[in-house]
């Protein structure tokens, strides 16, 4: 397939088509509104020590939003020391600490959160909270694996061709991102969320930071705020996906990276194009098609909807871990630690073990 076919086969056409046929179904969709809480212990031990080890923890979202409240965020170090590091502007709370050579490194992090399910009306719009120019200009900017010039620019530009309005633009972004790209079951992760070189390949296979990096990416470059929310499922969907839930109290591998956009009617606004393809791919009893009516419903749904059975952690990239010696990480939704001997693979269980646990703790009515 040639480049020019490529930007071309998300059928740019049917942009109004879809919208219809997407509002209809997503008017359907209902929500649990009420707010649940959960209490999720992240515990991280470097098995191989050298020298001064350091370990990061990324806290739970560190500002209020109407889908996450964080209660506390709470972290015991017996044998270092650690503290939080904030930086507002991305919600970012890191859990930074330190071990001396010949210390245990072990950090216990625990997050106390309330959630509720988030659902945006397109069919009124409503006094949405106004974001300062500063604030939507940070949400624009390019970044290491973000850029929104080059074939990123010409990609935005030819998805949104005749795209009169900015919810019209962001969901034709949304729907070419569901119909061009999949979900690859071998990326390592939750991938890597490097956009040009997806475009550049046509490779647009991967995971959740793959794809909802491609839609914050294509969005920017459209000149529409948008941002990556990293986080991780905390319980079992109540929708009726399988896939789009945590199997039980142990979610150690199940980091999830969705997105959102800032439309001016309706303030940021949840999308989430890669958990339409997990969908079709994981959904029992797998490899579903694009017309299968349990894809639809999700692909409805997942422009301008989020179930909130999942805690946000930040909206940053390119992070500098406090006190390391490392480059910065893309994105910070794993635990990371290093030694004298450098940064460690948080994936490798023979280096770096951690457990991640979530329980609901809502209060029940007695």
């Amino acid at each position: 397939m040639n480049r020019r076919d490529f930007l071309q086969s998300g059928g740019i056409a049917s942009v109004s088509l879809a919208f219809t046929k997407a509002e209809r179904l997503f008017s359907q969709v209902t929500t649990l509104d009420r707010w649940r809480t959960f209490q999720v212990t992240t515990r991280v031990e470097v098995l191989k020590t050298s020298g001064t080890t350091r370990i990061w923890v990324p806290a739970a979202l560190i500002s209020e939003t109407p889908f996450q409240k964080t209660l506390t965020n709470t972290f015991n170090c017996e044998d270092g020391t650690a503290k939080m590091v904030e930086s507002k502007t991305d919600a970012l709370g890191i859990i930074a600490a330190e071990f001396p050579a010949g210390a245990r490194p072990i950090l216990t992090v625990t997050s106390q959160i309330a959630t509720k399910d988030c659902a945006v009306d397109f069919t009124a719009r409503a006094a949405a909270p106004k974001e300062t120019r500063a604030e939507l200009e940070h949400f624009l900017r390019s970044t290491k694996l973000l850029p929104t010039d080059g074939i990123v620019k010409a990609t935005a530009s030819e998805i949104t061709k005749g795209a009169n309005t900015d919810v019209e633009k962001a969901r034709a972004i949304y729907e070419w991102i569901v119909d061009n790209t999949f979900r690859n079951p071998k990326t390592q992760g939750c991938g890597v969320g490097d956009i040009r070189f997806m475009l550049e390949s046509g490779d647009l296979g991967g995971k959740c930071a793959d794809l909802n990096a491609l839609y914050v990416g294509l969005a920017r470059a459209a000149g529409l705020p948008a941002r990556d929310v990293y986080g991780i499922r905390v319980a079992k969907s109540e929708m009726g996906y399988k896939s789009l839930g945590a199997s039980s109290e142990n979610v150690t591998k199940a980091q999830h990276c969705r997105a959102e956009v800032y439309l001016g009617d309706y303030g940021w606004v949840p999308v989430d194009p890669a958990d339409v393809r997990k969908v079709v791919l994981e959904e029992p009893p797998g490899n579903r098609r694009l017309e299968d009516d349990m894809v639809k419903k999700a692909r409805a749904r997942l422009f301008g909807s989020w179930e909130m059975n999942w805690m946000a952690y930040n909206f940053a990239h390119d992070v500098a871990l406090p006190g390391s010696n490392g480059a910065p990480v893309s994105f910070f939704m794993y635990p990371q630690a290093e030694t004298s001997d450098g940064r460690l693979d948080s994936l490798d269980p023979d280096n770096f073990k951690y457990e991640i646990t979530s329980r609901e703790i809502t209060p029940t009515n007695g």
